[in-house]
């Protein structure tokens, strides 16, 4: 992935010990942030968020998924974006934020479609109380409403599963910060 080999080639800037600190703890707390939401929306919408297939799960409505439809994909933009300040490459954050819109916005554009066909009037019904991206502060959806058929099945939250079906994210966020580490000692 570009982003990735730019994070590791690209010299970094500044230098100065105090504004190196200052940018990995502020990129460190974004990540932080990013994950904290991917693994509340894992522990809601459970390990169909890692298929690579179109097969469908229920309706997932509850947690981050009853505030924005793509908890996900935020925490994912998050993530890269931490990473990128963490690594004082400041330049590059609105470059990788913009990529990053740009490819999780085809990728939305299938999904919807998808959902749309498959589950039909339950998720129209969900997609036009739920924003795709941008929460609606001091507005929020009534509990109960857009529920799809199936709801019900929705996996419960279990930190041992979440964390499960995380671990190759942390193991990549883990590698990510070492690599950058070795990166400033080279």
């Amino acid at each position: 992935m570009p982003i990735i080999a730019a994070l590791l080639v690209v010299p970094a800037e500044p230098s100065d010990p105090r504004l190196v600190a200052g940018l990995f703890w502020t990129g460190a707390v974004v990540v932080a942030v990013g994950e904290g939401l991917r693994l509340w929306a894992v522990g809601h919408i459970g390990v169909i968020s890692r298929t690579r297939s179109d097969r469908l799960g229920p309706l997932v409505v509850s947690g981050p998924f009853s505030i924005v439809r793509n908890p996900l994909y935020i925490g994912n933009i998050l993530l890269w974006l931490g990473l990128t300040v963490s690594a004082r490459l400041l330049w590059l954050a609105p470059v990788v934020t913009l990529l990053l819109a740009l490819q999780y916005r085809a990728i939305v554009a299938w999904e919807e479609h998808l959902l749309a066909l498959r589950l039909g009037d339950d998720y129209r019904q969900y997609a036009a109380h739920v924003p795709r991206w941008i929460p609606r502060m001091g507005r929020t959806r009534r509990q109960g409403s857009a529920r799809g058929a199936g709801e019900s099945m929705a996996p419960r939250f279990s930190w041992r599963d979440t964390l499960f079906g995380e671990r190759g994210t942390l193991a990549a966020i883990a590698a990510g910060y070492v690599l950058l580490w070795a990166k400033d000692r080279l």
